[in-house]
């Protein structure tokens, strides 16, 4: 007898739809897997064997050949333990097959517990949209699940539990379909700075806008500690970016019962001595911190530490929002649509130009360090600010700044503007902005036109560092509620600009 049960897969953070075809025949005893398993896949034979021994059932004994089908799809990890169980107590006729609208994902103890896995939003996604209706999933995974919407999801403990309700002895009860997403919980607060208000406003502008910032400055500045409160003031996410973001996450391991949606704005700040893999993807074709920080802000402090290649694989993500990653294992697509928020300091020793003269840099090493951030990857940040060390009078005095929740009223204000102004595109804000958009909305009247030559000629600027000049302008103009882009919000946008860190201050 072949028996099929239903399962999913997944590829990347996409599911797709998975057959388990169970043939049991004569000869000697034998239990292969084929449909290109791996190594977690094939050892489900043991697993297997050993739950359905401990559930109280006779393993057949036969030749038992499992299929995972389409066999052409390298299959991989634990996924497919329960849909394998499922499918040889069917083909042996020991319990009823489940239907066509049913299909199962989880990992086996050896005792018959059914544990969580990774990805368990994308393939309740795919379930729902393959026509699924009853979704059966390890009961760590089906808060996650049940975000999904369109199935319905029912909580597996153990295999026991899932053939009782099967045959209708004691029905599981569904995990609730959830519509509302909690708001998220910030541990920190733009209040807490004191000074700096010159940086603050860069910020708000690069959260209003979705720009890239560099924060250029001495230790104990602040820098590390305003980027840190950048997502609090950063609009909600939304369903769909939640969603999006939750995938990435998932197929990565990390949620579960006590964070089953990703709802505050991710924060990725890796260490500098990170590898190429660890930021792009990894060879198993897993995400990276460019993944990772998708929808939030990745953080790259003390930015010429990195290596120069983890730097510039950041160049073509930040163009497109999405990395590809090919590897001998296959090619897969992250979405990777970040702020990119860096921090240096303006020299090795991090004190160069300070008025106590501490800096005993040469001239040339000051030049050498600052070199190791490209030119290419300068004209992808949009803001350049300068992040001075503050004064005793501005330390000691009480916190009297505002609020995130404050800051965060005015960005919102601005993203619905560009919401609005964008309607129908793929595009939500500035700094998405393509070129049609800008004849469009950045256009500059006399006056601006004339700044803005000025500025190119004397900065040294190109194409893309004038066109990214002209998104943040357009940003600052919707924080301050004007239709068109005058002279002070060009002027503002463009002294963002005006920092030349790969030549020291005199040169």
């Amino acid at each position: 007898m072949v028996a099929l049960v239903r399962s999913l897969g997944i590829t990347g953070i996409t599911g797709y739809d998975v057959s388990v075809e169970c043939f049991l025949s004569g000869g000697l005893p034998a239990f292969d897997i084929v449909g290109l398993p791996d190594a977690a896949v094939r050892e489900a034979r043991e697993r297997v064997r050993a739950a359905i021994k401990n559930c109280g059932f006779k393993f057949p004994v036969s030749r038992i050949t499992v299929n995972l089908a389409p066999a052409d799809t390298k299959k991989a990890g634990t996924v497919y333990d329960l849909p394998i169980l499922m499918s040889i107590l069917t083909a042996a006729e020991l319990i009823k097959p489940a239907g066509d609208d049913a299909a199962f994902i989880g990992e086996l103890a050896l005792s018959g517990e059914v544990r969580g896995v990774p990805g368990a939003l994308s393939m309740a996604q795919r379930a729902a949209a393959s026509g699924v209706k009853h979704l059966f999933v390890p009961a760590a995974n089906a808060e996650e699940a049940s975000f999904a919407g369109g199935v319905t999801i029912y909580p597996v403990e153990n295999v026991p539990q899932l053939l009782a309700h099967l045959d209708g002895t004691e029905p599981i009860v569904p995990a609730v379909e959830h519509t509302q997403f909690p708001a998220p919980v910030y541990g920190v607060d733009f209040a807490e700075v004191k000074g700096q208000e010159n940086v603050k406003r860069a910020l708000e502008i690069a959260a209003a806008g979705g720009h890239n910032i560099l924060l250029i400055g001495p230790p104990g500045s602040g820098k590390s500690m305003l980027a840190k409160r950048l997502p609090t003031i950063l609009p909600q996410m939304t369903r769909e970016e939640s969603l999006q973001t939750t995938a990435i996450y998932s197929v990565m391991g990390l949620t579960g019962r006590e964070v089953p949606v990703i709802t505050a704005r991710p924060f990725r700040s890796p260490h500098h001595t990170m590898s190429y893999s660890a930021m792009a993807g990894t060879a198993q074709l897993q995400p990276g911190e460019m993944s990772l920080a998708n929808n939030g802000v990745l953080f790259l402090d003390e930015l010429p530490e990195f290596r120069r290649d983890v730097i510039e694989s950041l160049r073509q993500p930040l163009e497109d929002g999405v990395v590809t990653i090919s590897r001998a294992a296959g090619t897969v697509t992250y979405p990777a649509d970040f702020m990119l928020v860096c921090a240096m300091n303006p020299c090795k020793c991090g004190w160069y130009g300070d008025p106590s003269g501490r800096c005993r840099c040469s001239e040339a090493s000051v030049r050498e360090y600052r070199s190791k951030i490209s030119g290419p990857l300068t004209d992808r940040i949009d803001l350049l600010v300068e992040v001075p060390v503050l004064s005793f009078d501005e330390i000691n005095r009480r916190p009297d700044a505002e609020s995130s929740e404050v800051v965060r009223e005015r960005v919102n204000g601005a993203r619905e503007v560009q919401l609005r102004r964008y309607e129908g595109t793929s595009i939500h804000s500035n700094a998405q902005a393509g070129t049609m958009e800008m004849a469009e909305f950045c256009a500059l009247d006399d006056t601006c036109t004339a700044l803005m030559r000025s500025a190119y000629d004397r900065l040294g600027l190109t194409a893309r560092s004038h066109d990214r000049i002209l998104r943040v302008a357009r940003t600052i103009a919707d924080l301050d509620g004007s239709e068109d882009i005058k002279p002070r919000h060009l002027a503002e946008a463009i002294q963002y600009r005006t920092y030349d860190f790969h030549q020291p201050a005199g040169a």
